[in-house]
């Protein structure tokens, strides 16, 4: 199942393929390991990268910090 599939799932849709558009127009990110760790590339190593892609630090700190965002508040 897709990130879209489980999400529209879960709030109770049916597909429309205007989903994640709305949710992201609505300041929403919707993100997974690899965007999140070539976020992290982008912001951090940015433009004086000496790697092209996300390495596997980047892709540590990714996983760090879907942890810590799926955390429950409180």
């Amino acid at each position: 199942m897709t990130m879209r599939q489980a999400l529209e799932s879960a709030m109770g849709r049916e597909p429309d393929g205007d989903t994640m558009q709305r949710l992201q127009d609505g300041g929403l990110a919707i993100l997974n390991e690899d965007t999140m760790s070539k976020a992290i590339q982008d912001v951090y190593c940015g433009i004086m990268a000496d790697h092209e892609h996300p390495n596997e630090k980047d892709h540590e700190q990714a996983r760090a910090l879907i942890a810590a965002l799926q955390q429950p508040s409180g």
